[in-house]
């Protein structure tokens, strides 16, 4: 018995980090999985590895950041896989270091395109789906950059914060249709993103290992672990929580 035989579970941004060890890891615990991102050969690449283990998987390419883009893969999911159990929102992009004066609009702007509004329009269709159900379990994945400040990442840890207050306000508006909402807050993960983060770190991984109690990285097959479990009816009376999967790294 897989943690989630027989649920199908959309997972956006998944051909990269989380998001794609989220992807192959819900498969391996009996979902059927629906991919999206900007990518389609990568996408099309994870829906082969999936199958070929013996998963149910499939994949639309999308830019989420356009409305039409969002209602074509949510018509797609409900026309051709007759709707939703799950949802992971992981689709999400980091910034450049600038010191709060010296961001430009521009990237301030891309952020929040990513990060928040195609979580919020994601969001949105999945409670739709779910809340004519009554029942089913989402889950938002935001960062340590949601629950405290970094120096130099003003717009990412603006836009992760409002991750989690769209989880809390969704939780409580989907509590009385059986639909849970929660949010993964992972800490420094081996992912491309977070490659690029560290760059702008003093120090570099190294100095990176000093801010976390566990001393290592996270796999990111470790963040798809608790969101797996948040999806799962092992967490049926969870909603509305915020999992800090950082090392202890918030404990400083």
């Amino acid at each position: 018995m897989g943690l989630l035989d027989g649920k199908t579970i959309l997972v956006t941004g998944t051909t990269s980090g989380i998001g794609r060890a989220a992807f192959e890891l819900f498969a391996r615990e009996g979902a059927k999985v629906l991919g999206t991102a900007r990518r389609e050969a990568e996408g099309r690449r994870g829906v082969e590895v999936v199958r070929q283990a013996g998963g149910e998987a499939d994949f639309l390419a999308a830019d989420l950041t356009r409305q039409a883009n969002v209602d074509r893969l949510f018509a797609w999911i409900e026309d051709t896989h007759g709707g939703l159990d799950g949802a992971l929102n992981n689709a999400a992009m980091t910034q450049e270091f600038f010191l709060l004066p010296d961001t430009p609009a521009d990237v301030f702007e891309q952020i929040f395109s990513i990060n928040v509004r195609a979580t919020w329009m994601c969001l949105a269709h999945e409670m739709c789906i779910m809340r004519a159900a009554r029942k089913g379990a989402i889950i938002n994945m935001g960062s340590i950059a949601g629950v405290r400040g970094f120096r130099g990442l003003a717009a990412y840890t603006a836009s992760k914060h409002a991750v989690v207050g769209l989880t809390k306000s969704a939780a409580l508006n989907m509590a009385e249709f059986c639909v849970r909402v929660n949010c993964v807050c992972p800490g420094t993960t081996r992912t491309e993103m977070m490659e690029m983060q560290m760059l702008t770190r003093p120090g570099g991984e190294e100095g990176t290992l000093r801010t976390i109690p566990l001393n290592r990285i996270a796999k990111p097959v470790e963040q798809a672990e608790a969101a797996a479990w948040l999806l799962s009816d092992r967490a049926g009376f969870v909603t509305g929580d915020v999992i800090v999967s950082d090392g202890g790294s918030t404990l400083r």
